[in-house]
């Protein structure tokens, strides 16, 4: 190819315009936003899982670049909106311009990040910068995630590491660290790559810190502990599908559990809010699911999203029926979806029933997990819904005895978004991290069954499907070294954190004591 003049002058008037782009507030701004949303594509439903090793690239780039850093802090802070924007954009249609206001205080969680990134990165940074970068980065990512991990902020949706739900190396490292180990090699990676695009000195350094992520990842592969199956049960989960109104929907749930009569289950598992009456003003209900499960000779596992006769307010609560009605064994849900069932702050914040599609009245929380008991004596441990992002929940429940995981959902307001496939992923997640098989069984889609390894177990059930489906669930064995030991990758990035913290602050006390000395005779 022929490179002349007028070649090498449009290489510089392209540098040039790009220059003056970045220095401008607005494209900078704008071009902030793009590079913090660019890892959503590596969430269900894209499920570019692939991606997440080089998204945050471009993010880091513009942070390093800033010419300080109070305009690092903006771009954290602005790439951090656009990140929750992208991974939450179906919650638009029910939270209306609110969603925008939540992800921009939201998004001021990334600032000190964007802070850290650009003191370690700007410039010319030595061997020895990068190499701490390559560990305070990922760190303070973490310290992000775990802070809106908060259920008063939103949870654990969109956690970075949630991307390689399907990646069965990255799911054998949920066991030894949880989703918080996949979220920190992620971050470390993209650190790597950003050093070996701008940083040429250092290229050796982030040569090393890919390796080492390699060697981690393939040593868990190789001598990591693994789930030892032992046995399996027969779960039937039952999905009516798009139903208007909470009769309706019970008679086709009932309608769908009839036809697994003679199917030899172990249990029946309807979805969130399959039950929309108190059982306990509604014997005929009662009566009725008692019947069902009679006829299949297992118990069922309901749930009831109604007003409690015997308390004040409502309730979402799973309840365990056996042939004889209610079996006493009663889990009610704890952390509640802000907005959608609660409202944080009411009196500062009621106005957004005004604007989308929040709650207009306040769930009631639930003051403790229940593990249950089968009559073959299988301990389920239920979860609800938006509670099966957490994975303090679901280690909680194994750590007490429970031997199967079952989720019960409701994703139908976000029926044609990436919410159903993105929340089902998230069971093979919780699976994987504790060894124990996880039902997701949903309303309206995505209802889906992972092993004690976090495979897939039987077929999916999509959103347009109205059926009940058997699956023959292999159960796990032992203890996970997550389940064990927890997130011991935060702890652990918190230390890091704090010891640089204390390393900088004794700098600045000995550059300022230098400053006061008096001069010498």
């Amino acid at each position: 190819m022929k490179r002349g003049a007028s070649g090498v002058r449009w290489s510089v008037d392209g540098g040039d315009r790009w220059k003056r782009r970045l220095a401008s507030r607005w494209w900078r701004g704008g071009m902030a936003v793009a590079a913090g949303a660019l890892p959503a594509l590596a969430f269900p439903e894209p499920s570019l899982w692939w991606l997440a090793y080089a998204a945050l690239v471009p993010w880091l780039l513009l942070v390093r670049s800033g010419p300080t850093g109070r305009r690092a802090l903006l771009d954290g802070w602005l790439g951090g909106a656009g990140f929750l924007l992208a991974v939450h954009h179906w919650l638009m249609p029910s939270l209306h311009v609110f969603i925008v206001v939540l992800a921009a205080l939201l998004g001021l969680l990334w600032a000190p990040w964007g802070w850290l990134t650009h003191r370690l990165l700007h410039g010319r940074p030595g061997p020895g910068r990068v190499a701490a970068a390559l560990v305070l980065v990922p760190a303070a990512w973490l310290m992000v995630e775990l802070v809106r991990s908060w259920e008063y902020l939103g949870g654990p949706w969109g956690l970075l590491g949630a991307s390689q739900w399907q990646v069965p190396a990255a799911l054998r490292l949920a066991s030894v660290g949880g989703v918080w180990l996949i979220g920190y090699l992620l971050v470390l990676v993209n650190v790597a790559l950003t050093v070996l695009i701008a940083v040429p000195r250092a290229r050796t350094v982030a040569v090393a810190g890919i390796t080492t992520c390699a060697a981690a990842a393939g040593a868990v592969w190789a001598w990591g502990p693994v789930a030892k199956e032992s046995g399996t049960v027969r779960i039937a989960v039952v999905q009516p599908g798009v139903i208007r109104g909470p009769l309706p929907r019970f008679e086709r749930s009932a309608e769908l559990t009839r036809q697994v009569v003679g199917r030899d289950v172990d249990l029946v598992v309807w979805g969130e809010s399959s039950v929309g009456k108190d059982l306990g003003q509604r014997p005929e209900l009662s009566r009725e699911l008692a019947a069902l499960s009679r006829a299949v000779h297992a118990d069922l596992l309901v749930n009831v999203d109604a007003r409690r006769s015997d308390r004040p307010g409502i309730y979402k609560s799973s309840v365990l029926i056996g042939p004889e009605g209610p079996t006493g064994e009663r889990y009610d849900k704890m952390r509640l979806v802000p907005f959608g069932e609660y409202i944080p702050a009411r009196p500062l914040l009621g106005w957004a029933t005004s604007v989308g599609k929040a709650a207009g009245e306040d769930r009631r929380r639930g003051t403790e997990q229940v593990v249950m008991r089968l009559p073959e004596a299988l301990r389920i441990g239920p979860l609800v819904c938006f509670e099966s992002a957490f994975p303090d929940m679901s280690r909680s429940l194994v750590r007490d005895g429970a031997q199967v995981l079952v989720v019960q959902s409701a994703t139908s307001t976000f029926q044609q978004s990436w919410a159903p496939e993105q929340h089902a992923s998230l069971a093979a997640l919780r699976a994987a991290e504790t060894w124990r098989p996880m039902v997701h069984a949903t309303l309206t889609g995505v209802s889906a069954v992972f092993g004690p390894h976090g495979e897939p177990v039987g077929g999916r059930m999509g959103t347009d499907a109205s059926a009940a489906t058997v699956y023959q669930v292999p159960l796990g064995q032992g203890t996970s070294p997550y389940v064990r030991t927890g997130p011991w990758i935060v702890y652990g990035s918190l230390a890091a954190l704090l010891v640089y913290g204390g390393y900088e602050g004794v700098r600045a006390l000995r550059r300022t004591s230098g400053r006061r000395l008096p001069p010498r005779p």
